[in-house]
């Protein structure tokens, strides 16, 4: 992606080797060349950002061109906002608090240039806070208040506010950056650019590093440059297209965050903030399946009022859930009436609200996955062996999982796909994986998940390299009808 740097006036631009097109605000506001450039992504390093001044119009404008604003308007904003500012301050705690561990003042202030700081001691805080607010020189205030440190306010800053002092370091740390920072590629620049949002340290990641490489191909194919990000990547949602999350999803979580970010930056996200927020909690689907008479094992939702009429209402054994259950962890099998007691009773120590369900004992499940209302796979699971889950952990911390077998839509169960498509569609339009469970010719929906796994080998057995094509025709088509808007 080439870089383009615009500045008030480019006389007074102090850096020369920095590899990068300089021009002034008005230039870059006027001249057409500029709205016909693709892929370009601009440091915007105007001497102010206030509303409706040239540097807030020069990221404005870069965004309406398609170009990447470095900081973007959504990113100004996002630095007056109370509540971004005291999520990053939990998110990033630990290190805070280790950075800051030492002062004595009860107020620091911390200068960032190009995501470096002069003392090396907070360079690891100052890279981390420029990922999330991409401006090229950033001030962030802290305060220590009740024997903690948190991030208080952040904001912008022109060259012209650099103390005197500092000013050899920031001409070191701005030639370095750009000489690093990516030139013009060779290879034609890429219709557009998709995020993938992945984890190192998940265990049970939703994709294997195969099914990850095929979706990076298969977005090339599609002429989409592909990045994988991860949590520290937040504040460079704003330089693409699409997210894809690849990163087993919670509301109480980054990848929630993000999610609510590509959203609000207008990309097209899978999966979608709302889908996040219904598909992980069960006790929203019990009431939703309920409320539209979709079969469903017998199902309670359990609270402190009612835990005694459990084992009349579902009989034993039973499963109990807690609303944020996935990949079978917080899912439990109680069965008898003392096994039942003490189960409930740690699962509401977390949650006034848990799930109670029917036992209902198959050899596999069914898992169909869905696409933009469209049936795009078929699996069974099949149960862990001598167990009655598909995966089961073992004491010595291995885990076992049950045979995976795949099918084309066309050669499953029509009665399974039926319900697994009417169970879906209730949430959106996303990607999801519904499980069910089929007793002669009875079907029941037992959850339905967003981010379902689709990993190289297993859903992936019978489509090939067709499952993520069509996954990745999706983000395309969404993505050319947002720009058509």
């Amino acid at each position: 992606m080439p870089n383009l740097i615009v500045v008030n006036n480019p006389k007074r631009w102090p850096f020369t080797h920095t590899g990068a097109e300089v021009v002034s605000a008005r230039h870059y506001l006027s001249d057409p060349k500029f709205s016909d450039q693709r892929g370009v992504k601009v440091f915007n390093l105007c001497s102010s950002y206030r509303y409706q001044s040239l540097g807030y119009y020069v990221s404005l404008l870069a965004a309406a061109r398609d170009h990447r604003p470095i900081p973007s308007i959504e990113t100004i904003q996002d630095m007056k906002s109370l509540s971004i500012l005291r999520l990053i301050s939990d998110d990033l705690d630990e290190l805070i608090q280790r950075s800051l561990k030492p002062l004595q003042s009860d107020r620091f202030t911390l200068s960032i240039y190009f995501g470096r700081n002069m003392a090396k001691r907070y360079e690891r805080l100052a890279d981390q806070l420029s990922r999330l607010f991409q401006s090229p020189l950033l001030r962030a205030e802290f305060r220590y208040l009740d024997n903690h440190w948190a991030l208080h306010r952040i904001y912008p800053i022109t060259i012209k506010e650099v103390v005197q002092e500092h000013y050899g370091f920031v001409t070191q740390a701005a030639e370095e950056f750009f000489a690093s920072a990516p030139r013009a590629p060779r290879r034609k620049i890429p219709r557009y650019d998709l995020a993938i949002l992945v984890s190192d340290d998940e265990e049970n990641p939703p994709s294997n590093d195969r099914a990850l490489k095929n979706f990076a191909r298969a977005a090339k194919r599609a002429d989409l440059g592909v990045e994988f990000i991860d949590k520290d990547d937040y504040g460079s949602i704003p330089e693409f297209d699409a997210l894809f999350i690849r990163e087993t999803t919670n509301v109480d979580h980054h990848t929630y965050r993000f999610s609510r970010r590509a959203a609000a930056e207008g990309l097209v996200v899978i999966d979608d903030p709302a889908s996040i927020q219904l598909c992980t909690n069960k006790v929203f689907l019990a009431e939703l399946l309920s409320r539209h008479r979709i079969s469903h094992p017998r199902t309670m939702i359990v609270h402190r009022d009612n835990k005694t009429q459990v084992q009349q209402t579902i009989g034993l054994p039973c499963i109990l859930k807690m609303p944020d259950s996935s990949f079978s962890q917080g899912v439990f099998k109680a069965e008898d009436p003392d096994s039942l007691h003490r189960i409930i009773e740690r699962l509401l120590d977390d949650s006034d609200l848990i799930i109670a369900q029917e036992y209902t004992p198959t050899p596999f499940d069914w898992r169909v996955g869905v696409l933009n209302r469209k049936p795009i796979y078929v699996c069974k699971y099949f149960m862990a062996s001598d167990h009655w889950q598909i995966q089961k952990n073992e004491m010595n911390g291995e885990t076992r999982y049950g045979d995976v077998a795949s099918y084309l839509v066309e050669e499953s169960p029509p009665a399974v796909v039926k319900t697994a498509l009417r169970a879906a569609n209730l949430i959106g339009d996303g990607l999801y994986g519904v499980d069910l469970k089929q007793i002669g010719d009875k079907v029941y929906v037992i959850e339905i998940n967003d981010n379902p796994s689709i990993d190289a080998g297993f859903e992936d057995a019978k489509l090939k390299d067709a499952l993520y094509d069509q996954i990745i025709s999706v983000f395309v088509e969404r993505i050319e009808k947002r720009k058509a808007r």
